[in-house]
């Protein structure tokens, strides 16, 4: 279920000139608000994990993938640049399979890693809130690389609908509704992130552990079935 092919050309439109310049943009930013951040409060935990929740979590997590789980498969789609792949002897279900693990593993090291840069240099990972945090953004990029790259399939503007998700349900509403956090991609994932913690006060998540590993692998698992079955459904010229 894995085609190099097919990684390699993901990998090469994932990483070209300008997503590659947004990507690295976004943890730049994070960790240079990490760095002045400590240099003007010090090493603070409830700091740290405000930054880390609120704007690394909550928003940087979600864009890096939007620009990853569409950028995989939806621009090929808009410019019918797919048909080419779709006409080799690779079955759609492993096409999608590969994007989608190109995806997952280019939003975490955009993702999780400045995180957890980021987490060390705000307050040494103290009560484990960099690793904690890290985990989270980790766990978030598999469910929403699934859920972005089946928006890909089925939405010619994937893009503005995925960035409408990213910056106004988990950054703003699944941030503060107290109902829509259960709703929220961010809050299963900071579940585990609880629980890396040793459920600290500056690490908590309105979701509750069990509930939320059944929520990611539903979105996860599912986002990435439909979207091959949305690849299916796709006829080449002379496909009957």
């Amino acid at each position: 279920m894995f085609n190099t092919t097919v990684a390699r050309l993901t990998c090469r439109a994932l990483l070209g000139r300008r997503r590659a310049l947004i990507l690295c943009a976004l943890p730049a930013l994070l960790l240079v608000v990490a760095a002045a951040v400590r240099a003007m409060n010090g090493a603070d935990d409830a700091t740290a994990s405000e930054l880390l929740g609120g704007f690394a979590l909550a928003t940087l997590v979600p864009l890096i993938g939007v620009i990853a789980g569409t950028g995989a498969i939806g621009p090929e789609i808009d410019d019918g640049s797919v048909v080419y792949l779709l006409s080799k002897p690779v079955p759609r279900p492993t096409v999608i399979v590969t994007k989608f693990l190109v995806a997952t593993g280019v939003t975490a090291l955009f993702s999780a890693v400045p995180v957890l840069v980021a987490g060390f240099v705000l307050n040494g990972n103290s009560q484990q809130i960099a690793v904690a945090y890290a985990l989270a953004a980790a766990v978030a990029s598999v469910a929403y690389s699934a859920l972005f790259l089946l928006l890909g399939t089925v939405s010619r503007h994937a893009v503005v609908i995925g960035l409408a998700y990213a910056l106004i349900w988990e950054a703003l509403i699944g941030s503060l509704v107290a109902g829509a956090k259960t709703l929220s991609v961010q809050q299963w994932a900071l579940a585990l992130g609880e629980k890396v913690a040793g459920g600290g006060a500056d690490v908590s998540s309105s979701v509750g552990l069990p509930v939320a590993v059944v929520l990611l692998l539903v979105v996860t698992v599912g986002g990435t079935v439909f979207a091959g079955q949305k690849l299916r459904t796709l006829t080449l010229a002379g496909e009957e």
